[in-house]
C-alpha cells in the first residue's frame, strides 16, 4: 500500500507532504481545488509520460516521492526479475528537470518507464470516471472473469505457449516459402552442379595447365634455345664451362698470396659449380621435352572449359567456381534438410497445438463455472445500490482460434430494468448505471486480488443519497482486503473514511497553490457540513455531518 506521498514544483504544488493509513480514506475538496493534481503527481510516479508544463517553476526541477509497503504481497521476484535491491518499504522517486529530461529510481536505482509502468500494475490501480467504458472491452471482461476463476496461472502457462507456437508457425512458413523457392530452381541447379562436378577442377589447376600448354605450344622453340645454350656452356674451346673452369685455376695459384685472391677464388668455385648445375638441369629439360600434340589439345579443352564456365558464372579463377560448386551442392542439399527440418516443425507444432487445446479447455472450464458466481456477486451488489433489477448474461463460446488468453469469445450482456431485454453491456446500461457496475465489479474483484491498493476518482458521479451512503459501504468493506482512497463530492462517501483529506487552494506571494492536509474529526464535522449546505453552514447541516460520521 502507499504510505506516504511528497510533491515538489508540480503544477499548483509548491511542496507537499503526505502520509496515508491503511483501510478507507476520502479526499475532498472544491472543484478546481487541485485533487486531479494529486493523482497526475502520482501518475509520474508510476510511469507515466512528462508534460513539462506541469512544472510550477520552470527553472526548477520537480522532484515526486511516493512510499510503498509491499511486504505482504510477495512481489520479491519482480525486483530479482529486473535486477532491483528490494526494500518491504520501497521508494519510488521521479525527477523532471527543467530541460525536459526525466529520471526515475526504485531504491535508489535507475530504472527505465517501462520497468516503472511494470511495477506500478503490482501497487496501485487508479480508476477514474472515463475507465468505466473499459468493461466493454472484451479483454477487461475477460480479466474480470479470469479473477473470479483463479486462471491466471493458466494463462501464463498458456500465453508462454502460444509465444513458442507462433515462433513455429513463424519458422514453418518461412521454410515452406525457402522450400518452394528452392524447388524453383532445383533442376538447374542440379544442372550447374554436374556441370562443375564434371569438369573436376582443383585448386591452382589452371595456373599449372596454363603452364603446360605455354611449352607444348613452344615445344620447338624451347628445345632449339636450349641446345644453343648448352653449346655455349660446353663448347671445346670457348665455352663458358671451360673458361671457368681456366679461371679458378689460375685465381687458384693467386690465391696462396693474398686474401683478395682466394675471396674471388671462393667465389668463383661457387660460380661454377651453380653453373655446372645449370647445365645438368637444362640438358634434362631439353632431354624430355618433345612435340605430344595429343597431350597439347587434352590440355587446350581443359583450360577451354574452364574459361567457358568462369564466362558463364561471371567469376576469373577456379577458387570461386569451386566456392559456388559448394554453394549449388548445399543448394540441392538443403532441398532434403528442408523438407526433414519442415516434418520435424509439423510434428512440433501439432503437440504444441494438442497441449494449446487441453489448456484453453481448462480454462474454459473455469470460466464457465466462474460466470455464475461473478453475476450472483454483481447483481446482489447492484442491489444494495438501487439497480434491484439489473442482470447479466455472459455467453461464453469456445472457438478454434488461439487468441493471447484462450480460445474464447465473449458476449458480456446486461439488463437494467425488469421486462428489458438483454444488450451489450455499452449499448444498454448508462453513465450512472455503468460507474455503479465498476463499482461492483471492483468490489468482487477485491475479494480475489492482491493488489495493495485502489483510487476511486469521483466514481460516484451521477448518484446521491442513500445510494452515494451503499457506495461508501462497499468501498468500506473492500478496505478490509486492500486500501482504498476515493476522491469523492459527496459526503455520504467522505463520512465512510477512515481518514479524510482535504485538497484547497491559497494565494501565497500572489500566486495560487494547492495544498493537503488530514482532517482531524471537529474539522471533517465541518468539510462534511459544507458538503451537504455549501458556504453557510447551518445548524442542521452540522447535526447531518455528525450523524454520517458516526
Amino acid at each position: 500500500m502507499i504510505t506516504s506521498l511528497s510533491i515538489e514544483n508540480f503544477a499548483l504544488i509548491e511542496k507537499l507532504s503526505v502520509q496515508f493509513s491503511d483501510g478507507f480514506s476520502t479526499i475532498t475538496g472544491e472543484t478546481g481545488a487541485g485533487k486531479s493534481i494529486l493523482l497526475g503527481a502520482l501518475g509520474l510516479v508510476l510511469g507515466k509520460r512528462v508534460d513539462l508544463t506541469s512544472l510550477k517553476n520552470k527553472e526548477e526541477k520537480c522532484i515526486i516521492e511516493a512510499h510503498f509497503s509491499i511486504k505482504n504481497y510477495n512481489l520479491q521476484f519482480f525486483f530479482e526479475n529486473n535486477d532491483l535491491d528490494y526494500e518491504d518499504e520501497t521508494i519510488i522517486r521521479r525527477e523532471i528537470l527543467p530541460s525536459g529530461k526525466s529520471r526515475a529510481f526504485v531504491n535508489d536505482t535507475p530504472v527505465n518507464l517501462q520497468e516503472l509502468q511494470s511495477l506500478s500494475t503490482y501497487l496501485i490501480d487508479i480508476h477514474s470516471q472515463h475507465q468505466t467504458q473499459e468493461l466493454s472491452d472484451d479483454s477487461v471482461q475477460f480479466q474480470i472473469i479470469d479473477a473470479v476463476a483463479t486462471n491466471f496461472d493458466l494463462i501464463f502457462d498458456y500465453s508462454n505457449q502460444l509465444k513458442e507456437y507462433k515462433k513455429l508457425k513463424s519458422d514453418f512458413n518461412e521454410k515452406q516459402m525457402r522450400l518452394l523457392s528452392v524447388l524453383k530452381e532445383q533442376d538447374y541447379n542440379t544442372f550447374l552442379l554436374e556441370e562443375l562436378l564434371s569438369a573436376k577442377l582443383k585448386s591452382g589447376e589452371q595456373e599449372l595447365l596454363e603452364s603446360q600448354f605455354a611449352k607444348l605450344n613452344n615445344v620447338e622453340l624451347l628445345k632449339e634455345n636450349s641446345s644453343k645454350s648448352l653449346v655455349l656452356l660446353n663448347e671445346e674451346q670457348f665455352g663458358i664451362l671451360n673458361g671457368l673452369k681456366e679461371i679458378k685455376l689460375l685465381l687458384q695459384k693467386n690465391a696462396n698470396y693474398s686474401n683478395e685472391f682466394n675471396t674471388l677464388y671462393e667465389r668463383i668455385s661457387s660460380v661454377l659449380i651453380e653453373t655446372d648445375d645449370i647445365e645438368k638441369e637444362l640438358r634434362q629439360l631439353s632431354d624430355n621435352m618433345f612435340h605430344d600434340p595429343e597431350e597439347l589439345e587434352l590440355i587446350n579443352q581443359k583450360l577451354q572449359l574452364i574459361f567457358i564456365l568462369q564466362k558463364k558464372h561471371q567469376v576469373q579463377s577456379i577458387e570461386e567456381l569451386l566456392e559456388i560448386q559448394n554453394d549449388l551442392d548445399n543448394k540441392v542439399i538443403s532441398v532434403t534438410t528442408l523438407e526433414s527440418e519442415i516434418k520435424s516443425l509439423e510434428n512440433q507444432i501439432t503437440g504444441m497445438e494438442s497441449s494449446l487445446n487441453e489448456l484453453a479447455k481448462k480454462i474454459h472450464k473455469n470460466r464457465a463455472e466462474a460466470i455464475p458466481v461473478l453475476i450472483k456477486k454483481l447483481e446482489i451488489i447492484l442491489e444494495q445500490v438501487g439497480m434491484k433489477n439489473a442482470r447479466f448474461k455472459m455467453e461464453l463460446d469456445l472457438k478454434d482460434s488461439y487468441y493471447s488468453n484462450g480460445k474464447d469469445d465473449i458476449q458480456f450482456l446486461f439488463s437494467g430494468n425488469k421486462g428489458s431485454d438483454f444488450g451489450l453491456l455499452k449499448k444498454v446500461a448508462s453513465g450512472g448505471e455503468m460507474s455503479r457496475i465498476m463499482l461492483a465489479v471492483k468490489a468482487v474483484l477485491s475479494q480475489y486480488s492482491k493488489l495493495p491498493t485502489i483510487i476511486f476518482d469521483e466514481i460516484d458521479s451521477g448518484v446521491s443519497g442513500e445510494i452515494a451512503h451503499k457506495m461508501g459501504e462497499i468501498m468500506k468493506h473492500m478496505s478490509a482486503n486492500m486500501q482504498v482512497l476515493s476522491i469523492t463530492h459527496l459526503p455520504q462517501i467522505a463520512a465512510k473514511g477512515n481518514a479524510q483529506f482535504k485538497v484547497y487552494k491559497y494565494i501565497k506571494d500572489n500566486l495560487t497553490q494547492s495544498d493537503l492536509k488530514l482532517l482531524t474529526n471537529d474539522e471533517r464535522v465541518t468539510e462534511i457540513a459544507q458538503m451537504l449546505s455549501g458556504e453557510s453552514i447551518s445548524e442542521s447541516a452540522l447535526n447531518h455531518a455528525q450523524a454520517l460520521l458516526n
